[in-house]
């Protein structure tokens, strides 16, 4: 019986965790979370998923009976604390964005030199990246044929909770010393009355969305002033529920239901975007910093810092947009249709770059994951693949009018909305469209 590390980051929980389960199966078990602030390649997380880091944490070592908390490069940690246990092998699952494509791949070149066994596994998609190919056999670049190819492939079952030994754990952080949660101001005062981290949390989650929000999904997505979504995002982000769990839990709510189908499908397909968000992150790699189109390069963005501001305060006159930048700082999440009308508001009324608007999204968002934001501001913004037509211009009270008719969430987030106190519209609609398509037809001047 010999001593495994596991590697725990975007993966916290013990079901269907594919590197879990092997470690498990090995022997007495060493696990490890190690908070990497030391790699240029490697994007730190931001305010509010630190945040939420911290309870999953925290919860996750609850459920073991123990976690070893380090801080610092695991290219250093890892085989030193290979080389204090004893351990001969080090496990993980994998993750896709291109710094810790980088960072894995040296650290397990460097394991395997020392003599130490690491060994990868797919605990974050239904497929890996590389598996679905165009007829080419190049990658996908556009959503529908990546999704056709996708659901042709057989989805493995979930890997079940196995009985585990914890080894003896060596010397740990203590969780608290890493101020993953604010202090002075506590910004997310009350966030624990909303939200669950971990993975008993995500189970109950989905428990609830399949048995009250499933039905009638398709329409009530859209709707921001009801609860129609499954808010699953940010434990699917730090892997306390897998999509394969999502995927047989409602596939069974179908079976029981078969009325639910069509109700299922659109769920499903919402998986779907994850899957080629991340499908294009990795065979894309630069798409991350630079627009995925490079005629876009050209587009004449607007160094406006105060406008800015004003979007992020929720102080543009356009009552949906401000509800929804109000909820973000509020909550730590905004609704998905809202989403995409502050995007559009943010890189086509404002027209300020994209990248501006994905770092404050990154920063305030509970469920910031880099592919699922990169690949959203792009499509918005007109820059990626498969994306928004350039034309394409959200009008936000058309939206409003549209999707929240009677006002109830704009109200909600904006009660001083019929008084002198709310701001009148930074800029006027059609005023904005005009000047953006203008800033478009120097796109296409460059051959976008």
């Amino acid at each position: 019986m010999t001593t495994t590390i596991m590697w725990f980051r975007q993966d916290l929980r013990l079901a269907d965790n594919a590197a879990f389960a092997e470690a498990a199966r090995r022997g007495p078990v060493v696990p490890v979370f190690i908070l990497d602030q030391t790699n240029a390649d490697v994007r730190t997380p931001g305010a509010a998923s630190r945040w939420w880091l911290h309870h999953a944490l925290s919860a996750l070592s609850e459920r073991l009976g123990g976690l070893v908390l380090l801080r610092g490069d695991p290219a250093q940690m890892l085989p030193a604390l290979a080389r204090e246990i004893g351990a001969e092998a080090i496990l993980w699952n994998r993750c896709y964005e291109p710094g810790a494509v980088k960072r894995d791949a040296a650290i397990k070149a460097g394991l395997a030199g020392g003599g130490i066994q690491a060994r990868s596994f797919n605990g974050a998609l239904l497929h890996e990246p590389w598996e679905i190919r165009t007829g080419g056999g190049g990658p996908f670049k556009v959503y529908t044929p990546f999704w056709r190819a996708a659901r042709a492939l057989p989805i493995a079952a979930p890997v079940r909770a196995v009985k585990f030994e914890l080894a003896r754990l060596p010397e740990s952080d203590r969780l608290a010393s890493w101020g993953l949660t604010p202090r002075s101001p506590n910004w997310a005062a009350g966030w624990e009355h909303l939200w669950t981290p971990g993975e008993a949390g995500a189970a109950r989650r989905l428990k609830k969305f399949l048995s009250d929000g499933l039905r009638g999904y398709p329409e009530n997505r859209d709707r921001p002033a009801i609860d129609g979504t499954s808010r699953l995002s940010p434990h699917l982000h730090w892997g306390e529920i897998s999509p394969r769990q999502i995927w047989a839990a409602t596939q069974s709510a179908v079976e029981r239901e078969p009325e639910l189908a069509r109700d299922a499908e659109k769920f499903l397909s919402e998986i779907g975007w994850r899957e080629f968000a991340h499908h294009l992150l990795f065979h894309f790699p630069a798409a991350a910093q630079k627009n995925w189109r490079a005629s876009f390069d050209a587009y004449p963005w607007r160094d406006a810092p105060a406008d800015l501001k004003a979007w992020q305060r929720g102080l543009t006159g356009y009552p949906l947009v401000d509800a929804g930048m109000r909820e973000l700082w509020a909550t730590g999440y905004m609704h998905n249709r809202v989403r995409m009308v502050a995007a559009s508001f943010l890189t086509k009324h404002l027209r300020i770059d994209w990248r501006k608007g994905e770092a404050w999204f990154w920063d305030t968002l509970l469920d910031a994951d880099m592919a699922n934001n990169v690949a959203g501001w792009q499509w918005v913004a007109g820059s990626g693949a498969d994306a928004a037509p350039y034309f394409r211009i959200f009008n936000p009270a058309e939206q409003a009018r549209k999707f929240d008719p009677d006002f109830a969430y704009v109200r909600k987030w904006v009660p001083e909305l019929d008084t002198p106190a709310y701001p009148r519209p930074m800029v006027e609609h059609a005023e904005a469209r005009r000047a953006a398509l203008a800033g478009y037809e120097k796109v296409r001047a460059a051959g976008g």
